[in-house]
């Protein structure tokens, strides 16, 4: 499972929804789905914004979560 880190970037540099949004100019619908992790898709113009208003790399605005490795299937 991929875990979207955004608001956790927000928090370190204090900024709200509405504030990500003015900044990176990507819409306060599509911020607020990267806040909660219930985005499915982000447009690598998006991530660029992000990572320059956030001042991260890509790898830091995701994290990978294995879903239950012990499970087998």
């Amino acid at each position: 499972m991929i875990n979207i880190r955004v608001a956790e970037l927000m928090g370190r540099h204090k900024l709200t929804k509405k504030a990500l949004a003015e900044r990176t100019g990507i819409r306060p619908n599509t911020v607020s789905g990267l806040w909660l992790g219930t985005i499915k898709r982000i447009d690598i113009a998006q991530m660029d914004k992000l990572c320059a208003t956030l001042n991260c790399q890509p790898g830091d605005l995701f994290e990978y979560v294995p879903e239950d490795a012990g499970v087998e299937g």
